[in-house]
């Protein structure tokens, strides 16, 4: 079946716009007009992913999105979040919400559609099968599951990604642009801050219980797997 997007804008020409573009690319569209219809049909529709406005009457994007990431069933749903604010500041707190994408009003119908096709492709299942194992973490690839310490570890698709990728090559340095190369892909274009945005979110994940730090910074170098203390 084809993926279900939710178009949550109060704007109506532009979900008329977002709705022909993105049925145009083979995608099934439905929308809401503020927050609390959107969270009453994520439930009802389990849509594929989120195109979610920051601001909405009602109930702004940011709670929607903090609200799904609390829920068990959408603690792993992309979300992009389409705003008219474009401060760095501002991105990086919709990023530390829990939204996987970002992109700024007005933007252009290409780069979204790349990113939507980007998103949803890392959040299908990881196709490599077997266990993954670092200290005391493991990430079962046929589950898709992590733990550590026997504790379980819930990520997002994209942080269990940046997870997968430093557990297939652990103690080795990756700079922002190789782990964007390698998570996000070389054709799509993302900021290299959000790389630190989802390494942050990765970290709380890990360390919720745990004083050992597995993932190490390395300053003008980039980030590496191994079990030294970030710097």
């Amino acid at each position: 079946m084809k993926p279900l997007i939710l178009i949550v804008e109060d704007e109506a020409a532009l979900v008329t716009m977002l709705r022909y573009n993105l049925e145009k690319e083979g995608y099934r569209v439905c929308d809401a007009g503020n927050g609390e219809e959107a969270l009453a049909l994520v439930a009802d529709r389990k849509p594929d992913l989120v195109l979610l406005d920051w601001m909405l009457p009602s109930l702004s994007g940011i709670e929607v999105c903090r609200q799904l990431r609390r829920k068990p069933a959408t603690r792993e749903l992309p979300i992009i979040m389409l705003t008219a604010r474009s401060e760095e500041g501002d991105k990086i707190r919709g990023l530390n919400t829990g939204a996987d994408d970002y992109m700024s009003k007005p933007f252009s119908l290409p780069e979204l559609t790349a990113r939507v096709r980007a998103l949803l492709r890392r959040a299908q299942p990881v196709p490599q099968k077997g266990l993954l194992t670092y200290d005391d973490i493991t990430m079962d690839l046929d589950a898709h599951r992590v733990t550590r310490a026997e504790r379980p570890i819930h990520l997002g698709p994209t942080e269990f990604r940046l997870l997968q990728f430093f557990m297939q090559h652990p103690g080795n340095v990756f700079s922002r642009e190789d782990v964007l190369n390698a998570v996000w892909g070389p054709d799509i274009y993302v900021e290299p801050r959000t790389v630190d945005v989802h390494i942050r979110r990765l970290r709380k994940a890990l360390n919720t219980d745990s004083d050992s730090d597995i993932i190490r910074t390395v300053r003008a170098a980039g980030y590496a797997l191994d079990n030294g203390q970030a710097a």
